[in-house]
């Protein structure tokens, strides 16, 4: 089968690599029809993690059932389902609590596991012609009969439109507050949709790129552009001087100044001084361990200088982590399906599989109009 394999840092190419297939008793095989390109995916891509050169990329996936193994009770061949990034086994105590972002089971010595992506085990991504599942009725989440209709739309399910959504959480948003989005990238883009579904009264996105801040106004949010000027400030003034009720980092690790640097502490002690006094914050932007390629000494150690002290001084808390993405893509998916949520509008370009090297090109350089790339295997 073909899918996108890393050959090195910004080297991606479409080869043919062994067909998916039953190992376990409880796999099942999806043939892929929509799989993304993620802004995690440039973290790998850019050679600033440990992926290892010969792996597929991809933990976006959506597609249709072609086989399932002997295990298997609940899902049948012909189901349209979108796949969870990470891979739950369902029954230890973290997946019982709800946790399945971090498995216990899935990749023993660690806990959770995803498809394609660097030190959460050996699977094989789904940027390909198909994908194994493990645990296949625990991970497949059936999709109902607009599936092809809306497809476009529920294969935001796997990952970002949870992840943004999972970042309001953490950052404890209750109707009638006020929050400050730092990125409007994929993910800050979901979290600014998941504010307005969830009924913030002001949702303030900062970023520099004009087309993902006109994506972000679209839906009815206010756009920051720390280009101008100071985004602390600017939400300041947005607030009377307060500070927003709650704030969301969907930047990560790699974020940069205006001018190109990469600090990696920018975003969230911009974001200490953007919430208000006992508000609240959540991350979802990757930050490592470890990251060889930073900026400074502490980056290369997975640290950053945090500003403590006003943290500390204003009460403020922050919620952290991957999304446990089956706490909330059944509902998501409803939200979809009922016609409430489009998560879709944020896609610039529908490709085949076999443009992934461009569309990585354009993607990771932030080229203008490349909001959100989608990939069809079976174009």
């Amino acid at each position: 089968m073909k899918a996108v394999v890393y050959n090195g840092p910004r080297d991606v190419s479409v080869k043919n690599v062994p067909d998916a297939r039953i190992e376990q008793p409880n796999d099942v095989v999806v043939k892929i029809t929509t799989t993304n390109i993620c802004g995690s995916d440039l973290h790998m891509y850019e050679g600033r993690t440990d992926f290892k050169p010969g792996g597929v990329f991809g933990h976006e996936n959506t597609g249709e059932v072609v086989e399932v193994g002997p295990g298997i009770s609940r899902i049948k061949k012909g189901d349209q389902v979108s796949l969870p990034f990470n891979i739950g086994c369902g029954f230890c105590k973290n997946c019982e609590a709800g946790l399945t972002a971090f498995c216990l089971t899935v990749y023993p010595g660690m806990a959770g596991a995803a498809y394609g992506f660097a030190g959460m085990g050996p699977f094989p991504g789904g940027q390909a012609e198909y994908l194994r599942v493990p645990y296949g009725d625990f991970n497949c989440l059936r999709l109902p009969e607009d599936a092809r209709e809306k497809q476009d739309d529920y294969a935001f399910l796997s990952d970002i439109f949870p992840t943004g959504w999972h970042c309001t959480r953490l950052a404890g948003l209750q109707p009638g507050d006020s929050i400050v989005i730092y990125g409007a990238g994929p993910v800050g883009l979901m979290a600014a949709l998941s504010a307005m579904i969830q009924g913030a009264s002001k949702v303030m996105v900062v970023d520099r790129h004009p087309d993902r801040l006109a994506l972000a106004e679209k839906i009815g949010c206010i756009p920051i552009d720390d280009s101008k000027a100071s985004p602390v400030e600017q939400v300041l003034a947005q607030t009377r001087g307060e500070g927003a009720d709650r704030g969301c980092e969907c930047v990560g690790y790699q974020c940069h100044e205006p001018h190109g640097r990469e600090i990696p502490n920018l975003t969230m002690n911009n974001l200490v001084g953007s919430v208000r006094f006992t508000g609240g914050i959540g991350v979802v932007g990757i930050f490592l361990p470890k990251d060889p390629g930073g900026a400074d000494q502490l980056a290369k150690q997975g640290e950053i200088a945090f500003d403590m002290g006003l943290f500390w001084f204003k009460g403020q808390s922050i919620g952290t982590g991957q999304a446990n993405i089956k706490h909330y893509n059944r509902h998501l998916r409803n939200l979809i399906h009922a016609g409430r949520a489009k998560p879709s509008w944020i896609i610039s370009h529908r490709l085949p599989l076999e443009q992934a090297p461009m569309a990585y090109q354009h993607f990771d350089a932030r080229d203008n109009g490349w909001t959100k790339v989608i990939l069809k295997p079976a174009a």
